[in-house]
């Protein structure tokens, strides 16, 4: 199963736009949060399932949980935004409540910097952001890919330049 990963989108539906005409065929999307309306625009625009979570842009949002789980494929998928668990930009304090909350990945946001890392036995994946990049990536989201029995891989995509 491959599922696209965005967050950090912070109200620009053009970024989403970028981010659709971009990804690979995806079975369904997540989104990391800030802003967590943006996601109904990505599933309309998609018309597949589609898992957002708020994120601390989301004041007063009730759209969307702060946390959602996911059992995908055999995997136990923790989607947060990750503002409370990365004290200091640390994620070690996510793979900490990964392991109590029997997570195998983590996909987060907050710090608009991609990342794809495994800490032992649990992947972390934060896909940056589309449309407020913090890394010399640039604007980027992600993949995950998914199969029972197979280990998880994931990947950042770059949109390039805005």
């Amino acid at each position: 199963m491959k599922i696209g990963i965005t967050g950090d989108t912070h109200g620009s539906m053009q970024a989403i736009r970028r981010v659709i005409a971009a990804a690979p065929p995806v079975e369904q999307w997540l989104h990391t949060g800030d802003y967590a309306r943006d996601a109904l625009y990505l599933k309309n625009q998609t018309g597949l399932p589609l898992t957002a979570v708020c994120g601390n842009c989301d004041i007063g949002d009730n759209s969307a949980n702060v946390d959602e789980f996911l059992y995908l494929e055999g995997f136990n998928i923790w989607l947060t935004h990750g503002n409370k668990h990365l004290h200091g930009g640390n994620p070690q304090e996510l793979v900490w409540w990964a392991h109590r909350l029997e997570a195998n990945i983590v996909v987060f946001g907050h710090t608009h910097v991609p990342m794809v890392k495994w800490y032992g036995d649990v992947l972390l994946v934060n896909p940056g952001s589309p449309a407020k990049p913090r890394s010399a990536e640039g604007a980027t989201f992600g993949v995950l890919n998914i199969k029972e029995g197979e280990k998880p891989s994931a990947g950042i995509i770059r949109l390039g330049a805005m």
